[in-house]
C-alpha cells in the first residue's frame, strides 16, 4: 500500500516540528490512539483501536524516527500487531516545506506499509480507503492544533453556536410583536380587562 499526500499547516515549520514531535498533540492527532509512550530517544510504543471494514482490533506496536533534519524532514519506521487481526508494517517519509511570504508551511508525506493477517483479506481497495480517511482525519486535527481558540475552520464560535442554539430553543415568556401589532395587542389586552372588571 502506498499513499502520498499534502497539507498547508498554518504555522512556521519549527512550530509544526515540535508539535510533529510531541507525543501528546500526536495521541489527540492519530484516530482511535490511545497512548503514546516514549521508549528511548526517537522511539516510542503506540496503542490504538482500529476499524477496517468488519474487522476491528487494537493494534500495540513501535515506531521509530530515523533520518532526522530538524526542521525539515524525517523517516518514521512502524510495525504493529493486531492479534487475531493481523499485522501492519512500513515507513514514512516527512518533509516540511516554508512557504514564501507567508507564516505557513507545507507538509509533504509519502507512506509504504504492508498488511498481513485477516485485514489483508478485505482488498486493497477497501484497505486504502480506510488508509486515506485516518490520514485525512489526523491531518485535520493536527491543523486544527494551529487555529484560533475557540473558533473552527469557517471561522466559527463553538460557544456562539451553542448560544444560539438556546436562545432558539427556549420559548419567549413575554412575545413582542414589531410596529403597529404591539398596538392592537395593547388595545386587546385592555378590552379584556374592562370585560372582567365588568
Amino acid at each position: 500500500m502506498q499513499l502520498s499526500s499534502e497539507r498547508q499547516v498554518p504555522a512556521s515549520p519549527k512550530a509544526v516540528w515540535t508539535a510533529l514531535n510531541d507525543p501528546e498533540v500526536l495521541r489527540g492527532c492519530i484516530p482511535g490512539c490511545e497512548s503514546i509512550t516514549l521508549l528511548g530517544p526517537d522511539q516510542y510504543e503506540l496503542v490504538m483501536a482500529v476499524k477496517i471494514g468488519p474487522v476491528s482490533a487494537k493494534f500495540k506496536g513501535k515506531m521509530s524516527l530515523t533520518d532526522i533534519k530538524p526542521p525539515h524532514s524525517y523517516s518514521i519506521v512502524f510495525e504493529g500487531q493486531g492479534g487475531m487481526a493481523g499485522f501492519a508494517k512500513g515507513s514514512a517519509a516527512v518533509v516540511l516545506q516554508p512557504q514564501a511570504q507567508t507564516d505557513t508551511t507545507m507538509l509533504q508525506y509519502n507512506v509504504e506499509a504492508q498488511v498481513g493477517g485477516k485485514i489483508a483479506q478485505l482488498g486493497s481497495r477497501l484497505i486504502d480507503s480506510s488508509a486515506k480517511k485516518m490520514a485525512d482525519d489526523f491531518f485535520a486535527r493536527f491543523v486544527a492544533v494551529f487555529a484560533p481558540a475557540g473558533v473552527d475552520e469557517a471561522g466559527v464560535s463553538p460557544a456562539s453556536i451553542a448560544e444560539e442554539i438556546r436562545r432558539t430553543e427556549t420559548p419567549a415568556t413575554t412575545p413582542e410583536f414589531p410596529g403597529p401589532w404591539s398596538r392592537m395587542v395593547g388595545f386587546l389586552k385592555s378590552l379584556f380587562q374592562r370585560k372582567s372588571l365588568n
